[in-house]
Formats: structure tokens, C-alpha cells, sequence
């Protein structure tokens, strides 16, 4: 299996994975111009991208992903839910699916709560064994933080909906799996991120501050907190739920 980690601008981090020996590969939350770094990094591996994914519909960048999707005749995927939001064509996952990538597999876990069409990306290498090996979190779960719940609006509402997301998805999960969110230090996606771009579940459970929280007590602290909205936030989710 491969692995690649791209820090970009606006704090986000995008990804590449895949199985080396079969030439697959999924990109994931790619940022408008960054796909060239994309097929650049198959093209050394000698592999293919089969499913570009975003995990939600981006309010902070433009997404890159339907444009490399077109670029490498792949399709553009995204969580059901976003039906509700976007206005083109996608090819739409849904909770639990599985999706196949040589010798790795990508299981999607649906975990509302950032936005509605919110979902996390299970990862196992089947060479490795059968145990799920990382988990790609979006913007639900940060490195000591979590996603902010206001932009659908509602968002006592959703706040709670993150709360049961985490509580039920991800934190009943082997306490050794491997995380990697979508931001980092820097981004207006929650408040609070570190700069590290990675950890455990182990570790967020002992010294994220949100996690050990009762569910009343995780809203109230989570809509105290909100930070200022992304600039240029409507003209970005309206291009990237654009035809």
C-alpha cells in the first residue's frame, strides 16, 4: 500500500492512497489546483486513481475533485446526502459501503454532524491483515478538536448530531487506529486543531477536550466556540454545489 499526505493552503490536507501492485488508487478532498500534484504521484507509483472523494461539500476551498475526476476519467464521489445540496451528477456512496482498490478496501461511515453529507473513510490493507489499518475523518474529527456545527445553519442541532457521529462511528473503533483529518492548525473549520496532522483514537480519546464530554455539555462548549465563518464562504459553496 502507498500513502501520501498533501498539506495545502488554507490549512487543509488532501490525500492519496492505493494498492501499488494492482496500480489502483482514491484521491481524496483535493483542493483546486492541486491536481496535477495528484496525478504526478500515480504516475511514480505507476498506478491509476479509480474514485476521486470528497468527504463533504467543502465551505473553505474550492474542491479540485471534479476536475481531476474528469482529468483522469474517474468518477466524482460524494456522501448520498449531498443530493440534497449539489446540483450535478455524482456518483453517490452511501453508509457501510465498501469500496474496492486493489488489495485495500475503503469503507464509508456516514457521520453527519459537520455538515449533513459529512462521512469518514475506513482503510484497510488487506495485505496487512483484516484489521482496518486508518480512518480518513474529514471534518468531523480533528487532531484535539472536532468540526465546527453551524454551517447547515441549526447548530445546537447538528452539534448534537457530531456528538452521536463520534460517539457511535468513530469512537467504537480500535483505540490503535490511525487518524487523519481534513485541517489542521490554521483552518476555520473548528476551533482548536493542533498542528499535527495526525494521531490516534487512543490519544484523542484521552486529551481531545470534546470527546470526554456528556452530549448537553458537548453542544454548549461546541456552539460557544464557533469561530468567524471561512471568507468568501457563500461564493465558495456555491461553486463547488455548482453544475
Amino acid at each position: 500500500m502507498f500513502f501520501r499526505q498533501l498539506p495545502t493552503r488554507d490549512a487543509s490536507l488532501s490525500y492519496l492512497f492505493g494498492c501499488a501492485g494492482l496500480g489502483k488508487a482514491v484521491a481524496v478532498d483535493v483542493v483546486a489546483g492541486d491536481e496535477d500534484w495528484f496525478v504526478e504521484q500515480v504516475q511514480q507509483v505507476g498506478a491509476r486513481i479509480t474514485h476521486v472523494i470528497d468527504t463533504h461539500v467543502h465551505a473553505d476551498h474550492l474542491s479540485g475533485g471534479r476536475s481531476l475526476a474528469r482529468r483522469v476519467d474517474a468518477p466524482y464521489c460524494l456522501h448520498e446526502a449531498a443530493r440534497e445540496l449539489v446540483h450535478f451528477d455524482f456518483e453517490a456512496l452511501h453508509d457501510e459501503q465498501t469500496i474496492g482498490v486493489g488489495n485495500v478496501t475503503v469503507r464509508v461511515l456516514h457521520t453527519p454532524g459537520h455538515t449533513p453529507d459529512s462521512m469518514c473513510l475506513l482503510v484497510t490493507d488487506k495485505r496487512r491483515g483484516d484489521a482496518p489499518w486508518f480512518v480518513l475523518t474529514g471534518d468531523t474529527l480533528f487532531v484535539g478538536a472536532v468540526g465546527r456545527p453551524d454551517l447547515a445553519g441549526r447548530e445546537r442541532e447538528m452539534a448534537g448530531t457530531l456528538h452521536d457521529s463520534l460517539h457511535t462511528r468513530l469512537l467504537t473503533l480500535p483505540a490503535e487506529l490511525e487518524i487523519y483529518p481534513g485541517h489542521q492548525a490554521g483552518s476555520a473549520c473548528g476551533a482548536g486543531l493542533s498542528g499535527k496532522p495526525a494521531s490516534t483514537l487512543a490519544f484523542e480519546r484521552r486529551f481531545n477536550p470534546m470527546l470526554g464530554l456528556s452530549r448537553d455539555a458537548f453542544v454548549d462548549q461546541l456552539c460557544a466556540e464557533i469561530p468567524a465563518r471561512p471568507a468568501d464562504m457563500e461564493r465558495i459553496v456555491a461553486a463547488n454545489v455548482s453544475a
